[in-house]
């Protein structure tokens, strides 16, 4: 697949979202092949840069952080439509400078009017940048062509504002064309989850509460708040995570077989599911949170929460989040789904896993079974992506012994080509218009109903 004659405007071009992830996928993309010769990338912030300080921007970022070989000749054709435009998001005449440059994009480079609006940028200033695109005719698709807008999580910090965060998008753009950027969601092991569980005749029969025990979904990170302070306090481990990735996780996990692997089935299915989900009749006895504090980690000494730059010593945000949810569906009626996420935990890593139940009957005496756990399908998002299944298995010898062993499959050792990042499938899909890998606005509501009690 490749994208159309377009323009991609990127508003927080200077931070490290578009830096290291963004700019480097544009790249990887054109470098793949799969943006069109005219393809044209604009740029805007409160820099007082000229258009070749821009591009020189993106070429170290590209040459940093791009996973696939730096070639010249696709440098070269891409940089071509490079462009910025200086200004702050409140400066009428910055936007009218935005649209006479796109316009001039159209006529120089054929791009047709097509254009997808990122905004890398705080929520907080969504509501400025999407009227000055209205009021600068910008969000008007009157020429023929398509306009797209692009938004980052959190969508919203409850559900309250997450309702008005989508009406002040969708008094502009209408609902298809507003693509909510959940970058787990075009991670390639998140996708094979659908493969593993639809493809496969071996485990789909088991995959219910009648085989499967309890579901357990991690997000560790062994690193701190680092310098996001001013974005993490107050939101905390639930609200950036639990309410996003991890919901979405659970709903791909659970939910039936669509139709088709298309946005409206998908859609469909999951928000079927997450309108399914209940929390512990005692929210407190199914919840926990906490905090990090200090000590030792990787042979340094480490700061608490409490002791990082920003935030104020009587911060209650928590750095870790655990709940327990049922699913009320035939399928899972009665099997825990535990969710938890942290920072400064032992070891990065995220991870699906379906433990199962124990056989009903064991024909061997208790000491030959009494290092054998529970059967257990381990799906690994990250950085180790792959999947595990553990079983029980005899010891070589001459007595009866029965140990947990794993088998293992590793997309890095099975397949030669690797893995796109998130966000080169991600913004391939918001420039061929794409929707299935992107949450529409009721999953977002369904994951706050489900997070707001326990907030």
């Amino acid at each position: 697949r490749v994208a159309g004659p377009c323009v991609l405007v990127m508003f927080g071009v200077t931070g490290d979202l578009a830096r290291k992830k963004l700019m480097p996928a544009i790249y990887d993309l054109a470098n793949r092949g799969l943006l069109p010769p005219g393809f044209s990338f604009v740029g805007f912030a409160r820099r007082d840069w000229e258009d070749e300080d821009f591009a020189q921007v993106t070429y170290r970022a590209v040459k940093e952080y791009a996973r696939t070989p730096f070639r010249d000749a696709v440098w070269q054709q891409l940089s071509e439509g490079v462009r910025f435009v200086s200004g702050s998001f409140s400066d009428d005449e910055a936007f009218d400078q935005l649209a006479s440059c796109v316009m001039r994009l159209d006529e120089e480079r054929g791009t047709g009017g097509n254009y997808a609006f990122y905004l890398s940028i705080p929520p907080g200033q969504f509501p400025t940048v999407v009227q000055q695109l209205k009021r600068s005719g910008l969000s008007d698709p009157s020429g023929g062509g398509w306009r797209r807008v692009v938004i980052e999580k959190p969508f919203g910090h409850d559900l309250a504002s997450a309702r008005e965060l989508n009406d002040i998008l969708e008094e502009v753009f209408p609902a298809d064309a507003v693509f909510r950027i959940d970058h787990y969601l075009g991670k390639e092991t998140v996708q094979n989850i659908l493969a593993l569980r639809f493809a496969n005749e071996m485990y789909e029969p088991i995959w219910n509460r009648g085989y499967v025990d309890h579901v357990q979904i991690t997000m560790a990170e062994d690193i701190g708040i680092g310098g996001r302070a001013g974005y993490y306090d107050g939101i905390g481990a639930a609200r950036d995570v639990i309410q996003n990735h991890l919901l979405q996780l659970l709903a791909l996990v659970a939910m039936e077989e669509p139709v088709a692997f298309d946005a409206d089935s998908l859609r469909m299915e999951k928000e079927k599911v997450l309108s399914a989900v209940r929390l512990p009749a005692d929210i407190a006895e199914g919840t926990a949170r906490g905090q990090y504090s200090a000590g030792w980690q990787g042979g340094r000494q480490v700061h608490g929460f409490l002791e990082e730059d920003g935030i104020p010593p009587d911060s209650r945000t928590e750095t870790y989040a655990a709940l327990r949810l049922g699913v009320d569906t035939r399928r899972w009626a009665g099997v825990p789904f535990y969710l938890r996420a942290g920072k400064r935990l032992p070891r990065r890593m995220t991870e699906i896993a379906l433990i199962f139940q124990r056989a009903p009957h064991l024909p061997f005496s208790a000491t030959d079974t009494e290092e054998l756990g529970q059967n257990a399908l381990v799906i690994r998002i990250q950085p180790d992506e792959g999947i595990t299944v553990r079983f029980g298995s005899k010891v070589p010898g001459t007595a009866m012994e029965v140990r947990d062993v794993n088998m293992d499959f590793a997309y890095g050792e099975s397949f030669t080509e690797s893995s796109p990042e998130a966000y080169e499938r991600l913004l391939l899909d918001v420039l061929i218009g794409d929707p299935p890998l992107f949450p529409r606005q009721a999953e977002v509501e369904l994951g706050w109903r489900i997070l707001d009690p326990v907030e």
